[in-house]
């Protein structure tokens, strides 16, 4: 008797679709289960407003969670920057599979130094807007929505000259070829996450939880879980710029993370290290660091 597929539920999206599979195939070849794809519209997919209007924690998931408690799908596939930093007791990150690049790229005709003042610059994220504003205050930063398609298809047909996107989706749909620079961590700290996939299950299928967790990356749990704890301790969505980086080399866990103002004229930057057993702690000890350098200050300015 073969085993029935596993059902992953997974954003119609093209990237989204994309991940999903990569992890599908991912699973099959560790354990040799097929594995396939459900197709979810999720109420991120369909609204018109902007992700930072909606605060963009949870719009993309909660569709996909109702489908894991209905036992219409066995399990989900996000981007981990997707996932509301409060952990939902009725599901489970069964696995964090090797983070992919976690840089920021831009597609354009020339290098970010490069662009004429007053370059028309397409982004999605408050995040990206403020950090490329401290970078070059003399661009135009216009928000845009849609997959990556819309948004590259912008900068081909002039209507901006360029916008930025994560490398790691790029990469994932065999775009990385456009790239036109990558922005290091110097320059563009990246959102809290970015890079990492999340596989999600309910938590009460403990054969289903062990099953997944084949797929899980030690060092990936470790450095996205000091990234989200900062964040969680700012209690900022990602609505905020807020920028986080942490590195696991097998001793040491090395994190930096920086708020910024909306308009990119104020920081706040800091980094530390500890124990990757001690991810969250110090994650927590960062934030109350930049909450006493003023953090919250430059964060309570986006609230108005």
């Amino acid at each position: 008797m073969t085993p029935e597929p596993l059902r992953l539920g997974t954003r119609r999206s093209q990237l989204a679709t994309a991940q999903s599979q990569m992890v599908a195939d991912a699973y099959t070849e560790r354990t040799g289960r097929a594995i396939e794809l459900v197709g979810v519209t999720t109420f991120g997919d369909v609204t018109k407003a902007h992700l930072a209007q909606l605060g963009g924690t949870g719009v993309f998931v909660s569709a996909l969670r109702d489908k894991l408690l209905d036992g219409e799908i066995d399990f989900a596939v996000h981007s981990l920057k997707d996932l509301p930093t409060k952990q939902d007791p009725r599901f489970v990150l069964a696995a964090l599979p090797a983070r992919h690049d976690h840089r920021d790229a831009l597609i354009a005709h020339a290098k970010f130094a490069d662009l004429p003042s007053g370059a028309r610059v397409g982004t999605g994220s408050p995040r990206r807007v403020a950090m490329l504003s401290a970078l070059r205050p003399d661009l135009d930063y216009v928000p845009i929505r849609g997959n990556a398609d819309t948004r590259i298809a912008k900068v081909t047909s002039g209507e901006l000259d360029a916008v930025v996107l994560a490398t790691a989706g790029l990469d994932r749909l065999g775009r990385g070829a456009e790239i036109a620079q990558i922005f290091e961590i110097e320059e563009l700290l990246p959102a809290p996450g970015q890079g990492a996939l999340a596989v999600e299950c309910r938590a009460d299928l403990a054969d289903l939880v062990a099953f997944l967790g084949v797929l899980d990356d030690p060092r990936t749990r470790s450095a996205v879980a000091a990234e989200r704890s900062v964040l969680s301790a700012l209690e900022a969505g990602c609505a905020a710029p807020v920028g986080a980086y942490a590195v696991d080399d097998g001793h040491t866990l090395n994190l930096t993370a920086t708020v910024v103002a909306l308009d990119g004229r104020e920081a706040v930057r800091k980094s530390a290290a500890g124990s990757p057993s001690e991810a969250v702690s110090l994650g927590r000890r960062l934030a109350a660091e930049m909450i006493s350098e003023g953090a919250d200050r430059l964060m309570g300015e986006h609230s108005h």
